[in-house]
């Protein structure tokens, strides 16, 4: 009877992973949302459960980061998708769609049509905003891990960080963006040139600006206007609906397994991770060494063999 009962059990187990499998075949697509349709794509023939990708910005796009994310196909699915406004999805207009909870329900939205009854979740930048937003808010099931990389978890905490930043960079250069910022002249060449500067040190140490992967060809580039109304200007100065945005009171809700990742040279530094880590019990933190804020783009290897870590000790957990 117990043989007969295993057997029974492990064909039930067999049966329900084949059958979730197959929800998730390789492929593209595009999902209906509140505003228009996004645009997803599924790499990667695992049979771990899968990792749903959030991408920064607002108003990037997920293309760049599809060649290395892909690496941890072997091991499960891997979920990309374009916000409403950026990469191949509808790029809409009307302001009234830029509000972090739409962005929370596309979220649902599209688990909802690929049938997401489990999942992992990684929010890359803006995309840890739109992350821990949707934990707190929706409570939802079947959510298996949380990764916040590079987080926005606190719009004062980020600009805090900016200016100890800055402070790091040539007298010159720092004098450049200090006086531009006061005259808002955002477009001035020697404003953008220092800028550069900024997001060589910090955004990517690989190369900057980053080289465009083979994987955009043909992609809609980098949504400004979403961009500059919910954010602002520069990554350094915070003029848009999000500007009071700060989750650091309620991280000690979120009760599934998380990490917090940054590059050792992150835009995100160290000392804000491991603020973040001291909020969330059990937490871990997980830092990618000759790395910037794009982690996928300076150390794809090491950086997704960190993920794959993590999110196999949490499918291993008793």
């Amino acid at each position: 009877m117990k043989r007969k009962l295993l057997l029974l059990f492990f064909c039930g187990l067999m049966y329900g992973m084949a059958s979730f499998s197959q929800h998730l075949k390789p492929g593209e697509g595009y999902v209906k949302v509140n505003g228009g349709r996004i645009w997803y794509k599924i790499v990667g023939n695992g049979k771990g459960i899968p990792l749903l990708l959030i991408h920064g910005g607002p108003g990037s796009r997920s293309c760049e980061g599809i060649a290395g994310y892909s690496l941890l196909g072997d091991d499960r699915p891997v979920i990309f998708y374009d916000q409403l406004g950026s990469g191949k999805s509808d790029r809409p207009t009307d302001t009234t769609l830029w509000q972090l909870p739409r962005f929370v329900d596309e979220i649902e939205q599209l688990r909802s049509a690929l049938h997401l009854k489990e999942l992992h979740i990684l929010g890359s930048s803006w995309g840890a905003a739109v992350l821990v937003e949707y934990m707190l808010t929706k409570k939802p099931k079947g959510v298996k891990s949380v990764n916040f990389s590079g987080p926005l978890l606190s719009t004062p905490l980020w600009m805090e960080d900016a200016k100890i930043l800055l402070s790091q960079l040539p007298k010159n250069l720092q004098d450049t963006i200090q006086k531009y910022e006061a005259l808002r002249e955002y477009r001035a060449p020697s404003y953008l040139a220092a800028t550069d500067s900024f997001y060589a040190r910090f955004m990517s140490v690989k190369e900057w600006p980053e080289v465009i992967p083979s994987t955009c060809d043909g992609v809609p580039g980098f949504n400004e206007q979403v961009y500059n109304y919910m954010w602002g200007p520069t990554e350094f100065t915070a003029t848009g609906t999000l500007k009071g945005f700060d989750r650091t009171d309620r991280l000690h809700e979120i009760k599934e397994p998380v990490v917090f990742m940054a590059g050792r040279y992150d835009e995100t530094r160290l000392e804000t991770i491991y603020a973040f880590q001291k909020l969330v019990p059990r937490s871990t933190v997980m830092i990618i060494e000759n790395a910037g804020h794009l982690k996928i783009i300076d150390q794809p290897v090491q950086f997704t063999n960190a993920i794959r870590s993590f999110l196999q000790s949490v499918e291993t957990r008793k």
